[in-house]
Order: C-alpha cells, then sequence, then structure tokens
C-alpha cells in the first residue's frame, strides 16, 4: 500500500487533527466523500453514448 505502514498513517493522521482541528473531520470527510460519489458518477454518465433526437421528426 504504497509503502506506508500503520506507523506513517498514525504520524499523518494525527498531523492532519493538529492542521484542521477535530471539529472540521467530519466535514472534510464528507466533502471528500461527495467529490468521489460525483467523480464516478461523472464516469458513469460518460459510459453511456448521448441521445440525440432528430429535429426534422419534431418539425413534421
Amino acid at each position: 500500500m504504497f509503502g506506508l505502514g500503520m506507523p506513517e498513517l498514525l504520524v499523518i493522521l494525527v498531523i492532519v487533527v493538529i492542521i484542521f482541528g477535530a471539529g472540521k473531520l467530519p466535514e472534510i470527510g464528507s466533502g471528500i466523500g461527495r467529490g468521489i460519489k460525483n467523480f464516478k458518477d461523472a464516469g458513469k454518465k460518460s459510459d453511456e453514448p448521448d441521445k440525440v433526437e432528430d429535429s426534422d421528426d419534431k418539425k413534421a
């Protein structure tokens, strides 16, 4: 896992808590989660072909 063990992850977590404070962590986590969800949704939508309606059919 990128050469990161448990001690390294704990040090990173402690630094994040010191920088942002414990109160901001839920907001940061939910923001990251929403970003990941939007990224996945955009990837799914791009796989589907776009439907183009014929403008000649509407005029008739």
